[in-house]
């Protein structure tokens, strides 16, 4: 028997961007409703909407305002550039409490955006956990990984590192990952998160060294 998603709906914040239409694209088509939030009810109307003609029929994808969509599910996935980090995350503040916080934003600070520049919280997620307070889990997940794979049909080789607030926040994350069709990895407490953050701009550099737009990690040594 085919299990059941764990989740009948997931809110994408910023999902305008090209990895929020990416995580958006590949939920849809794992068979949830996705929400794509946006500062404009407009950007998000039309973000769903080009998402959703990527999947053809069949699809259940729509958009709204960020506020409007943080209220409409359990797990709400953050993936805003770093500079409308906190202004997002306070406007959706009242919203997110007794929910987990999915952030996927990198503290990229252009122009030198291959090195590694966290904030004073340690991490962008430990900075979302200042902000949101107790109320709410915090993971951080797919900071490494590239839209290009998330849009793509073929396997990705690339792994997934989840970090956050707690083991069963954790657990739950990593059930989304799998069913973007990705392999997740519980890569403990949140205060791990500054390294899984940081991995970006070294890719970044890696991309850019080796003409490359996608490089990824991939945990091996493992039986699982």
């Amino acid at each position: 028997m085919k299990e059941e998603p764990i989740l009948l709906t997931i809110v994408v914040l910023g999902g305008t961007g090209k990895e929020g239409k990416g995580l958006a694209y590949r939920w849809a088509k794992a068979g949830y409703h996705v929400l794509i939030g946006s500062r404009t009810e407009e950007k998000a109307v039309a973000a769903a909407k080009e998402v959703s003609e990527m999947l053809g029929d069949g699809a259940s994808v729509s958009g709204m305002n960020n506020p409007q969509a943080a209220k409409e599910a359990n797990i709400i996935v953050l993936t805003v550039p770093y500079a409308a980090h906190r202004d997002t995350l306070e406007s959706v503040k009242g919203d997110l409490q007794g929910k987990i916080l999915v952030d996927v934003t990198v503290p990229l600070v252009p122009p030198k955006v291959a090195t590694v520049q966290m904030p004073t919280a340690g991490s962008a997620a430990q900075e979302a956990k200042e902000i949101l307070g107790d109320g709410v889990e915090v993971c951080a997940a797919f900071q490494n990984i590239s839209h290009e794979h998330l849009l793509g049909e073929e396997g990705v080789e690339c792994d997934v590192l989840v970090t956050g607030t707690s083991k069963d926040a954790r657990a739950n994350v990593i059930k989304l990952v799998e069913a973007a069709g990705l392999r997740g990895w519980d890569a403990g407490p949140i205060e791990n998160s500054v390294v899984v953050e940081g991995l970006t701009s070294v890719l970044i550099g890696i991309n850019k060294k080796y003409g490359s737009t996608h490089a990824g990690i991939k945990i091996t040594g493992i039986s699982n």
